[in-house]
């Protein structure tokens, strides 16, 4: 079976989907399948392999662009000449007209929970959805809330959605704490304790929500942590860096941007917890990778985090201000609490990992060719 991935946003966001398709296509290579043939399809200007040796995969370049106008009717015209059997398209939009199965990963629907959090370019996108998963022959969904949302909101048969949970990074694991610290400081001059948060800075995150209950943390329990974010600006993040100012908090919030996962990991271990007081997650990878770490963590009750962590975080209302303030006390004060968590974090993120969602996306392959 000749099997193409869609690898072209891994050039363009190596963040969130980009990063599942990374570790995907690494462990389906890891599999070693005898019978298939991967085509990795990446950007002709991404000069990286994501795939190093003969493991059945091979590289094909391609000239369309990701998150383009004319991207479908140019990946159509691309892709009809590498006589797929199937293409696996992980950013959910197939090519137009095909001669081969389909296959899409739906990550989740909060463009459509929350269209006001969107650029009018990011709405043209999204806004395909419907389109794409009536042209596909199966939907791969990342958890069961986005397969139940995908239900729900757009009308999906249920036997059309497979639900196949994502994995941390194996990168992310608990290092010696102090050697985590000296990292952490020796390259971003970080020398306190400090409270992270890590993902994309974008309004459903809720970081104002968080740069509130960290001033509530100062002015009334007289904590002086840093807070650090870790992550790029998305869109419409302006918001965040204005509440910044508003709270005078400018001299206690480090922004760090983009941060590569080789330092990531030193973040976390480093961390005193890690707070993710989202809106919406179609899964929630950022507490999955903390956890891996040993951290522990304040996660938003919402979406799929809490099918995602189970019991192993702290669960908020990331609209109950005060109590994401108190959630954050209780962390930083209370031993049993911690130690708590991080036990029950370590056993938690050892169900997932990026094998047995290879296994699982190979059988949703095979199974579609049998078909």
């Amino acid at each position: 079976m000749r099997i193409g991935i869609d690898a072209r946003l891994v050039y363009y966001n190596r963040a969130g989907i980009g990063e599942y398709i990374v570790q995907l296509a690494r462990a389906l290579a890891a599999l070693k399948s005898k019978d298939d043939e991967f085509v990795l399809l990446q950007s002709r200007k991404d000069k990286t392999a994501i795939i190093r040796g003969n493991n059945g995969f091979r590289r094909k370049s391609l000239w369309t662009p990701s998150h383009n106008r004319f991207e479908q009717p140019a990946l159509s015209f691309e892709v009809s000449r590498l006589k797929l059997d199937l293409l696996h398209s992980p950013d959910f939009i197939p090519p137009f007209r095909r001669n081969y199965r389909s296959v899409i990963t739906i990550h989740d629907l909060a463009f459509l929970l929350y269209p006001h959090f969107l650029t009018k370019e990011s709405a043209r996108y999204y806004g395909q959805i419907d389109q794409a998963w009536r042209r596909t022959d199966h939907i791969i969904a990342v958890s069961e809330a986005t397969k139940q949302d995908s239900i729900k909101m757009l009308g999906v048969p249920e036997k059309k959605i497979t639900v196949i949970h994502e994995a941390a990074n194996p990168i992310y694991r608990p290092l010696p704490t102090d050697e985590a610290k000296h990292h952490v400081k020796d390259k971003y001059g970080i020398d306190k304790d400090f409270i992270l948060f890590v993902s994309t800075i974008e309004p459903r995150k809720n970081l104002p929500g968080l740069l509130q209950a960290f001033r509530r943390l100062r002015d009334n329990y007289k904590r002086d942590e840093l807070l650090v974010l870790a992550g790029a600006n998305g869109w419409l993040w302006e918001e965040v860096y204005e509440t910044v100012n508003r709270l005078n908090l400018e001299d206690h919030v480090a922004f760090l941007g983009r941060v590569p996962s080789a330092d990531l990991v030193h973040l976390y271990n480093a961390a005193q917890l890690l707070v993710h007081p989202s809106f919406y997650e179609g899964f929630g990878l950022t507490p999955l990778e903390a956890l891996n770490c040993g951290t522990p963590a304040i996660v938003s009750n919402t979406a799929a985090l809490p099918e995602i962590v189970g019991d192993a975080t702290l669960l908020i209302d990331p609209h109950d201000i005060e109590g994401l303030t108190v959630a954050m006390m209780r962390v930083l004060t209370e031993d049993d609490l911690r130690q708590d968590l991080v036990n029950k974090g370590l056993k938690r993120a050892a169900m997932f990992s990026w094998e047995k969602a290879a296994q699982k996306t190979l059988e949703v392959y095979h199974k579609l060719r049998n078909n």
